[in-house]
């Protein structure tokens, strides 16, 4: 026996040295998963398989190089690189090159990238006259992507009542044709796009026999990687290659199946066992990555899922703190509660700020964690994505912003004089451009005198360009007589951007709408702040004025200095970090209230819950708030319930929770007494930004009117509760009637200013 198996723990050795059928081996978060497959490879080429007799399909590059890595430092690099080796689009690439000419391609055929296929679809359209509008191209895309992984071709999809109705019900009933069209152009100008490589590869083995015998003959035996993530098309792909030889070893972790929403099926892995009735199944459930009490949380947590592979993980290392539980009074103190966490564990115990990573469910929740860093001077890197004012929905209503306090700003013009869509084209703008710097002014003197400065335009572009200039001046004059959060979110609602990104529920339009909540609740709570700190009047230069100094410090960072990561939980699978703090545990947030009353989709958001917590080394922190700005008001939450799936002998919690679950278990048992089947309560529906009441309207949470705080008789050493930031000791107190003031120290806040008439507080002892 080679002795690198030696290395492996009971569990691991058996999922490798088994080869005489099918296989399904599940590894536990944390549990080696990639060193079983490397070392099963390796084995395999070390008894009997030569490297190109070996198909192993992994999701992506990086994980396929790092695997091929491992095997080369085992058997060698001449022999690891001739391995089929990479992820399930670059694979079957290879195979379509070699067979295209079967399928009606040629041996040099296009892959079209995303943007290609985009631009394609948007021609069809044009040629369709069909509204881009309605017609998003995008979700059009998306549309035809998923009927090209459940492999459905054009023909099935105009046959299917329900997707026709499912069109229909969105506006848009001639995607089938559109598909159609979409399908016969990319083969008259021989591409395929990426869906397209699963497809033709599964319709190229379904439709010549030969072609499969062939490559099934080649392919002794299959490996594939992440299998909880596999969609449709793929997993038919691989039963097609094993059906016969059943030489097949997948791996993946159903409890971490997290991408439903691209088409990932976990039916896959937790049917594989009806699929392979011979098939024998590997538990990986050693946690080498964690301490005893994270996995024992992530264990308490995970079985409640009632769609499963029942596994118990185990961890030999050190028993570990229990899980700390924050409560916030506000998103705004937990961004503060969670920074100076970090201050503190950095002080303590010589953590570097690479040692930390914030989890958030939904992009837009960045802001707060982003501000408090900032506030504090400490570095961080927003992983996957982009910092929240780097984002594109919310630098397009920046641009607003900036065009209607400077209507010079030229980048700010040419950035929306043509978003949302107005026909205003390249063209048009380009001569404005050459006029205004043929006579030295600016685009938007040019603009409000065309024919001035020698720009002549046909009816209806002058019609429109006017028609956007007459917006910009309402605006212009709207903003003077509105407060910053007002001006704002009236900008926001008569550009038209909120139409124009509400327009469907894509994940990626769903993203940025939940973004541009965000820069509303942010105008809100900035509105909030300087009001209390006494300024009568907070205007939209002030915001800009603010904005401008975070996103000037977003492009100064030094790529290779340490840094906090702040990252979404789907972004942070298969990474690891000492410290985790997983924030925003609210019903409606996390479980998001997308879920409705789905069963599955609540499973799938414990599973993201529990990605989340294994991703932590050493220390994990659930942090809620009570209170957060949502649609450009304060509104008030209850903790999720997965807070409360978790073993309460793990947990360090806050006296308001420990009285809660008191209640709630003497709760449970009278019903248990009383014979009740406990369920499951529903989650609670939030409006999303689109269907929620006109944003302009929404009342200002600092409104004198509203404000039931009592701050009569305020006096230094007094304790306070404040909306936002939470728990302070009166310092001083100094002025008279409208204008007194407080200086507060806050717990996480640090010290405050406060204009005591808009205050809002209450003393909670003497």
């Amino acid at each position: 026996m080679p002795d690198y198996i030696e290395e492996l723990n009971e569990g691991q050795r058996a999922a490798v040295l088994y080869n005489d059928g099918p296989s399904l081996v599940i590894a536990g978060a944390g549990s080696g998963k990639t060193r079983v497959l490397t070392y099963k490879i390796a084995y395999l080429l070390e008894n009997g398989y030569d490297p190109w007799s070996i198909l192993a399909l992994t999701f992506t590059n990086k994980a396929a190089r790092e695997m091929k890595e491992r095997i080369a430092r085992q058997v060698g690099i001449e022999r690891a690189k001739r391995l089929w080796m990479g992820t399930f689009h670059s694979v079957f690439l290879r195979i379509l090159h070699a067979e295209a000419a079967c399928i009606g391609f040629t041996s040099q055929f296009t892959v079209y990238d995303t943007a290609d296929s985009k631009s394609l679809i948007r021609s069809i359209l044009k040629e369709m006259k069909l509204d881009e509008k309605v017609y998003k191209p995008g979700v059009v895309q998306a549309r035809i992507s998923n009927a090209k992984n459940h492999l459905v071709p054009p023909s099935g999809y105009a046959a299917n009542k329900e997707a026709y109705e499912a069109d229909c019900a969105v506006r848009m009933p001639a995607i089938r044709e559109v598909y159609r069209r979409y399908w016969e152009r990319c083969r008259q100008a021989d591409a395929m796009d990426f869906d397209d490589l699963l497809f033709y590869t599964y319709l190229l083995f379904r439709d010549y026999p030969d072609v499969l015998a062939r490559y099934r003959e080649q392919f002794r035996y299959i490996l594939v990687d992440e299998y909880q993530d596999t969609n449709y098309a793929q997993h038919s792909i691989v039963l097609q290659l094993s059906q016969e030889h059943r030489h097949v070893c997948v791996v993946g972790d159903d409890a971490q199946s997290i991408y439903s929403f691209r088409g990932a099926d976990i039916d896959n892995i937790l049917g594989f066992s009806k699929t392979y009735p011979d098939a024998r199944v590997f538990k990986l459930e050693q946690n080498y990555r964690s301490t005893q009490t994270i996995v024992s949380a992530a264990n308490s947590l995970i079985e409640k899922n009632r769609f499963q592979i029942p596994k118990t993980v185990f961890s030999e290392n050190k028993k570990g703190d229990s899980l700390g539980v924050f409560q916030a009074y506000s998103d705004v103190e937990e961004g503060d509660i969670v920074a100076n966490k970090i201050v503190e564990l950095r002080r303590k115990q010589n953590y570097s700020y690479s040692d930390f990573a914030i989890l958030y469910r939904t992009n837009a929740q960045s802001r707060v964690f982003e501000e408090a860093l900032r506030k504090r001077g400490m570095p961080y890197r927003i992983y996957g994505g982009l910092s929240f004012y780097q984002r594109k929905e919310i630098k397009d209503i920046i641009a607003y912003f900036r065009l209607i306090m400077n209507p010079n700003d030229e980048e700010a013009f040419k950035r929306i004089i043509n978003y949302p869509a107005r026909g205003i084209g390249a063209t048009t703008v380009g001569k404005i451009v050459e006029a205004a710097s043929a006579n030295g002014v600016s685009l938007w003197t040019v603009l409000c005198e065309p024919l001035t400065y020698g720009v002549k335009f046909s009816g209806g572009t002058v019609n429109k360009l006017q028609a956007f200039r007459d917006l910009i001046q309402g605006l212009t004059e709207m903003s003077v007589m509105k407060n910053a959060s007002e001006a704002g979110t009236e900008i926001i609602r008569r550009s038209g951007i909120l139409q124009d990104i509400s327009a469907d529920s894509s994940p990626e339009s769903l993203g940025k709408q939940e973004n541009v909540e965000e820069l509303v609740n942010g105008m809100a709570d900035f509105c909030a702040q300087r009001l209390e700190e006494g300024n009568s009047h907070v205007s939209l230069g002030d915001f800009l004025a603010e904005v401008s100094l975070l996103t000037d410090q977003d492009s100064e960072h030094d790529d290779t200095a340490e840094r906090v990561t702040l990252m979404t939980v789907h972004s942070a699978k298969g990474l690891e970090f000492r410290t985790v703090f997983v924030v925003g545990m609210e019903e409606g947030l996390f479980p998001s209230n997308m879920c409705g009353d789905s069963p599955r989709a609540l499973e799938e958001e414990r599973r993201l819950f529990y990605v989340a917590i294994t991703r932590a080394e050493e220390l994990c922190f659930l942090t809620y708030a009570k209170s957060r700005y949502r649609y450009g008001k304060m509104e008030f939450g209850s903790p999720s319930r997965f807070l409360h799936d978790i073993d309460a002998r793990l947990l360090a919690l806050p006296q308001e929770m420990k009285m809660a679950r008191m209640v709630d278990g003497r709760a449970e048992n009278f019903r248990k007494q009383m014979g009740e089947k406990l369920t499951s309560f529903a989650p609670r529906r939030l409006r999303p930004l689109a269907e929620s009441k006109d944003i302009s309207q929404a009342p200002s949470s600092t409104s004198e009117s509203e404000n039931s705080f009592s701050t009569a008789g305020l006096r230094a050493g007094q304790k306070i509760l404040h909306e936002r930031f939470g728990v302070g000791h009166v310092l001083r107190v100094e002025g008279s009637g409208d204008n007194t003031k407080a200086t507060i120290h806050f717990d996480n806040a640090g010290d405050k200013q406060l204009l005591l008439r808009f205050a809002r507080f209450k003393v909670v002892d003497d």
